[in-house]
């Protein structure tokens, strides 16, 4: 597996080994709210779109590079790269976007969302919460100050079929925790390599030299200990029970013929597969697509390595036509399969990259302008909103922020941004401190 190391020195298998101690932190507590998301009154009809995949850039994509090009600036701020048509009147992209520039009129493109948390730590969190930090935080801070995205939705889902609501592909970002909704709303986390023959998805299915018939036993006394009375206090959270949910999960997990199909990725089509691209990211992406089809609601695909301070134009001339390539190749399998309407596609990272290139021929943190792609959902395509500059330092047309952000993707998802949640303490806090949505994503 690629380790990729931003400048705060967290790597990829960080990200890993947070995921899996954090079930057991502080801040997990079970989500036994008094009041909060429910999938009754968080879901809304069934107009909402089923599934997102959150494709996440970690480390700050340089928007420059990528969807906000600027051919008029000077030489020291547009970069090495030339800008490209796209099927959006008016709107270029970067020169590496082609595929993406050929189905422009499916995308969306928001290039004015802007933030004051210029590290990652806090960037990746408001980003991913549509909450900024409380407290400030070290730039490879892994923080958890409200639940992610991805948990959130979780819990307003449920899962079904015994396939967890929410997937995290190969590891969890650093601030993609359920925080009080407990544990049982963290991300499952795939950290294998689909690309490789090998692959195999682990903890679904029985460890060997263990039968059915002695798994059950083990259940049965499991579940006669669970009914012995604990030493708790009703109206406080209980992380146990949150625990013994999380497992009961992993038990549904294993004996589930749909979670067994979803996860063998080795009966797709050799055509199917070459079309990702033969590489990590591309048999993830596929792997994504066949969880949505196996109706899980949520699943971010963690892909590092964006921290460009050095040899930016070295690195994009590598990543970027992979990448680009693999996206494509997902919008389209998903239109031609007809799931283009009911999943809603995002890729993104915490921040955007310095309008000035650095002396080692890089970009440093910028979070006063970014561009984010959407696409699916019922989501107008060939538009961009939103603009930045002539030299792209600050965005300043249709100026939106993180909870814009956050708000569209659970409104597309039908859950509810404008509630209040109760942590098990029965502190309330808002979903999102501001609902409202960004309204040119709505047909």
């Amino acid at each position: 597996m690629s380790s990729y190391r931003n400048c705060a020195g967290v790597t990829r298998r960080n990200a890993i080994q947070f995921g899996l101690g954090g079930f057991f932190g502080l801040g997990l507590a079970d989500g036994m709210m008094r009041r909060g998301i429910s999938a009754e009154t968080g879901v809304a009809a069934r107009t909402a779109a089923k599934s997102c995949i959150l494709i996440w850039l970690d480390g700050g994509p340089t928007h420059y590079e990528t969807f906000d090009p600027k051919p008029l600036a000077p030489k020291e701020v547009r970069g090495e790269f030339e800008p490209i048509s796209t099927k959006i009147t008016g709107g270029f992209f970067s020169q590496h976007l082609t595929r993406l520039a050929g189905i422009a009129d499916k995308l969306a493109i928001v290039r004015s969302i802007c933030h004051n948390q210029g590290n990652h730590g806090a960037g990746n969190h408001y980003m991913m919460t549509g909450a900024p930090p409380r407290i400030p935080v070290g730039c490879g801070a892994f923080v958890s100050f409200h639940p992610s995205l991805g948990s959130a939705t979780a819990h307003a889902r449920g899962h079904q079929d015994g396939l967890p609501a929410y997937f995290s592909i190969p590891s969890m970002t650093r601030s993609g925790g359920p925080n009080f909704l407990g544990a049982q709303y963290a991300p499952f986390v795939v950290p294998d390599n689909p690309n490789s023959e090998s692959f195999r998805v682990r903890d679904v299915a029985l460890p060997s030299g263990i039968t059915d018939e002695r798994f059950t036993k083990r259940e049965s006394i499991r579940l006669r200990v669970d009914r012995l009375p604990r030493v708790t206090d009703a109206a406080a959270a209980d992380p146990v029970r949150a625990l013994d949910d999380y497992y009961m999960q992993g038990q549904q997990l294993m004996r589930s013929e749909k979670a067994q199909a979803a996860f063998n990725i080795h009966k797709e089509p050799p055509t199917v597969r070459d079309k990702y691209g033969r590489h990590a990211f591309g048999q993830r992406a596929l792997l994504a697509r066949r969880l949505v089809e196996a109706g899980v609601p949520f699943i971010t695909l963690n892909e590092g390595g964006w921290d460009h301070h050095t040899k930016l134009f070295e690195a994009f001339n590598k990543r970027m036509p992979e990448i680009d390539s693999t996206v494509a190749a997902l919008i389209d399998d998903l239109d031609q399969r007809g799931l283009l309407n009911s999943t809603l596609i995002v890729m993104l990272g915490e921040f955007g990259r310095t309008p000035k290139i650095n002396n080692d021929a890089g970009r440093d943190h910028w979070s006063q302008a970014m561009s984010v792609m959407l696409a699916g959902a019922g989501i107008p395509g060939g538009q961009i909103i939103g603009a930045t500059d002539r030299a792209g330092y600050n965005a300043v047309d249709r100026v939106l922020s993180p909870e814009h952000f956050v708000s569209t993707i659970y409104k597309k998802l039908g859950i509810d941004p404008d509630q209040i949640l109760y942590t098990p303490q029965g502190r309330p806090t808002h979903l999102v401190s501001d609902p409202t949505p960004i309204a040119e994503l709505f047909g």
